[in-house]
């Protein structure tokens, strides 16, 4: 476990903090693990909802790319894969509270929580291509889904930012709050406060359609970024960021 993921019950709710302020909340491979660990956790009976914070000013900017490249995913057996894996089928519902930067994994991760609200200041940002990579998560199956597919290759492919108003407006996240913390807890109190069986069951008929899509994609998406890390044309773009 790692001081960087904060882990704390609340009741019926699991609360899973991203606490690497200084860094924007940047993941690291312990920071996957530590993650993997709550979920499983969360997985309890006596736990309702998950309610998924970040320290700081920001939610989280992706990857710690030092790290990243010292120790690359490899494809489906990497802690990244395993992380994204097991937030899309955990049957636990994830409230999650947003504000600040949410680039990269730090967006596409919210792609699977059932519950996103962003304070005003939060942009989104996807990005990949810039970096040589391919997006993960099934971004590239759920946002054009969701978005349509015009909006989702401003997203995906031009790294557009949006801002918090524009994703709620696009269906991406659940609202906005000058209060988000306090908003997304208490969502997830009135989730904790409901009949369990049926929350589960009502979330599982709302995401079982998708379920096998989402893990083909992902699978897919896992298999592109790992060629990508080995082209010439990626390890350019990273020197070039080192660099500067």
């Amino acid at each position: 476990m790692t001081d960087y993921v904060r882990i704390e019950e609340r009741g019926h709710i699991l609360c899973l903090e991203l606490n690497r302020p200084e860094k924007k909340n940047a993941l690291t491979v312990e920071m996957y693990e530590a993650l993997v660990a709550g979920l499983e956790r969360a997985e309890e009976g006596r736990f309702r909802a998950v309610l998924l914070t970040g320290a700081g000013d920001s939610f989280c900017a992706g990857n710690d790319l030092r790290d990243f490249l010292d120790r690359p995913p490899t494809g489906q057996a990497s802690p990244v894969y395993h992380f994204l894996r097991s937030l899309s089928v955990t049957p636990v519902p994830v409230v999650a509270a947003v504000q600040g930067a949410a680039v990269g994994i730090g967006a596409t991760m919210l792609l699977h929580c059932d519950l996103v609200y962003a304070s005003r200041d939060t942009v989104f940002q996807l990005p990949f291509t810039s970096l040589g990579l391919v997006p993960e998560a099934a971004s590239t199956l759920l946002i054009p889904r969701r978005v349509g597919y015009g909006r989702a290759a401003g997203m995906l492919l031009l790294g557009e930012p949006l801002t918090a108003e524009t994703a709620a407006a696009a269906g991406l996240i659940a609202g906005v709050s000058d209060d988000v913390l306090g908003e997304a807890t208490l969502r997830a109190e009135r989730l904790a406060a409901l009949p369990p069986e049926a929350v589960r069951a009502t979330r599982a008929l709302m995401r079982d359609p998708e379920r096998e899509m989402i893990k083909d994609q992902m699978a897919a998406e896992a298999t592109y970024f790992a060629e990508r890390l080995r082209s010439e044309e990626t390890r350019a773009v990273m020197r070039g960021f080192f660099e500067r």
